[in-house]
């Protein structure tokens, strides 16, 4: 990474517009998104050792330590050391403990000239159960696009359950009910407090992006306080 370079981390629990505004910015700016679920399904794929690791944690039921994930983001961010885009990270760090491996792993003195910035996704839970409850995905795995069938919403798919871009059929999934949003929701927001109030204590420099409003005014705002507006 270059001096201009910028670590965005983006906080916001699962329906706030992390994802959105992320493609936003990898079209517009050409910035590079670390997803780690998507970083997962990778190493799983190419069999590399951390795949085989997170691999084997899956089938055996159980949780993927916070050890693998983090060593998983270093690689990657080592990775974009010579790039000059900055870095959007979504979903990561997920909790207090990734977070402050991830404050430790930046004092390297490769990145003593990154900006890390935090930015906070405000959107009530209320919203966040409407958006989820109402997510619908693409069945095919080589699509994975998200649709939602609420009344009046900009992303309702042209054809009742069917994806516009690739014509598979679209679900709704297992974990998308209104009970159990609540409890993921609950779950969530201790990791949240824990973690800005890390970030609080460190100083860093956090942004707040007002999540409820159409996804055009959140990009617009999100530019403005970032000081990425022309």
């Amino acid at each position: 990474m270059s001096s201009k370079s910028k670590i965005f981390v983006l906080v916001g629990p699962p329906g706030s517009g992390k994802g959105s505004l992320s493609q936003l910015c990898i079209k517009e700016f050409g910035w590079k998104q670390l997803s780690t679920g998507d970083l997962c399904r990778k190493h799983i794929a190419e069999q590399t050792e951390i795949g085989k690791e997170i691999d084997f944690a899956i089938k055996s039921g159980k949780l993927v330590s916070d050890s693998i994930i983090v060593d998983m983001v270093n690689k990657w961010l080592i990775d974009q050391i010579e790039s000059e885009a900055n870095v959007l990270l979504d979903g990561y760090p997920r909790n207090l403990a990734q977070a402050e491996a991830l404050a430790d792993f930046l004092k390297d003195g490769k990145f003593a000239d990154v900006g890390l910035h935090i930015v906070k996704f405000a959107v009530p839970d209320g919203v966040v159960i409407n958006r989820l409850s109402n997510r619908c995905i693409c069945s095919n795995k080589d699509c994975q696009a998200v649709y939602s069938m609420a009344e009046g919403s900009p992303c309702r798919p042209k054809k009742d359950m069917v994806c516009d871009l690739c014509e598979s059929s679209l679900h709704i999934r297992s974990d998308d009910t209104i009970e159990t949003i609540k409890e993921r929701l609950g779950i969530y927001h201790e990791y949240e407090d824990a973690m800005l109030g890390f970030y609080a204590k460190q100083g860093s420099d956090i942004l707040e992006v007002h999540a409820t409003k159409p996804l055009v005014e959140v990009f617009e705002h999100f530019k403005s306080i970032a000081g990425l507006e022309d």
